[in-house]
């Protein structure tokens, strides 16, 4: 199991961030929107708390900057129904502290706006994961004030009508550009960016 990796952040698209460790290997992790905004740039360092995650013939290596991200995202996999993939979304779409108070306040309605859950799998996953997360702090899975920057930036986004996904792709392009990380500079920026799909329309 690859429990972490550190190293030198090589390169950094989408959701994923390509680490290179001091022993020659480049390993591309994919990493929620809240761990993807507080990536230090190119040529600095990282740790990454590490998930890797086997299914058939595809191997994918998770990642995230505390261990109790990587706790909840373990959780999440639990749940029936929910793969990689969505666990990524939840915690990309909601932040991880949204998503722990979702599902400790049996919020359907905030479960169920992330792409791809809809309300029959909310449902199930509060039934799945019911006080199995009273041990996560409510607070701890994102660190510092400016960390729901790009969160806040992702809900603006679907409150004017984008979907969640096109949404948090836009958000991941503006914080890509290294420009300021506030939510209204991202949201100036993802809109941007948006503005040339939707004229094509």
């Amino acid at each position: 199991m690859i429990a972490s990796v550190s190293g030198t952040v090589a390169d950094r698209e989408g959701d994923t961030v390509v680490v290179h460790t001091d022993g020659g290997v480049g390993y591309a992790v994919t990493v929620p929107l809240g761990v993807f905004e507080r990536l230090p740039p190119p040529g600095h360092r990282v740790t990454l708390f590490t998930e890797l995650v086997v299914r058939e013939e595809e191997w994918s290596l998770f990642g995230f900057d505390r261990p109790v991200e990587r706790t909840l995202f373990r959780r999440l996999l639990a749940a029936s129904g929910i793969g990689p993939r969505l666990a990524l979304a939840l915690l990309s779409h909601l932040g991880a502290d949204r998503t722990v108070e979702s599902i400790r306040r049996r919020d359907v309605a905030a479960l169920a706006s992330v792409s791809g859950i809809g309300r029959k799998k909310a449902e199930r996953l509060l039934l799945d994961l019911e006080g199995k997360l009273d041990d996560l702090p409510a607070t701890a899975a994102t660190p510092g004030a400016a960390a729901g920057g790009a969160d806040a930036a992702v809900q603006a986004l679907v409150g004017l009508g984008y979907p969640p996904a096109q949404a948090d792709e836009a958000v991941r392009a503006a914080v890509a550009d290294g420009g300021p990380a506030d939510t209204q500079a991202l949201l100036r920026r993802a809109l941007q960016q948006l503005a040339p799909a939707r004229a094509a329309r």
